[in-house]
């Protein structure tokens, strides 16, 4: 059970970030053509916005190229995941501590609970300032 809390979230975030390495864009063979041509106007996004997927035919510019955006968007999703499970966390933890009583063993385990989640949070933020130094530009604003 202690570990239970934080494995269901990382099995959730792993499996849903598998969707995008399984399903890629695919080029759309123009009709007419005898299928010998491809476009690579219109492209099959699959599951990401078309904002990432159009954004394929920008060169000039690193902060509107496609992988800088993907990496916006996969960066905004996972911050909404740790927020998510971070509640989530908080709540349970609040839950067993009011509906402790008396037993000191369920109110050592709330406390700590709440430590590993705030370390937790501590731990997210200090890697997204270092990926927001690391990417030229910044991904912050």
């Amino acid at each position: 059970m202690k570990h239970t809390l934080f494995t269901i979230p990382l099995v959730a975030t792993a499996l849903f970030g598998s969707l995008f390495v399984a399903s890629p864009a695919l080029a759309v063979v123009e009709p007419g053509t005898g299928g010998g041509t491809t476009s690579t106007s219109t492209t099959n996004c699959s599951i990401l916005p078309a904002a990432i997927c159009n954004a394929a035919k920008n060169e000039k510019d690193v902060k509107k190229s496609g992988v800088f955006l993907l990496l916006i968007w996969v960066l905004n999703i996972l911050t909404a995941a740790v927020g998510i499970a971070a509640v989530g966390a908080l709540v349970y933890a609040g839950i067993l501590y009011a509906s402790a009583g008396s037993s000191n063993e369920q109110v050592s385990k709330s406390k700590n609970i709440i430590t590993n989640t705030v370390i937790g949070i501590v731990a997210y933020g200090l890697m997204y300032l270092a990926l927001n130094w690391l990417v030229p530009g910044g991904v912050i604003g």
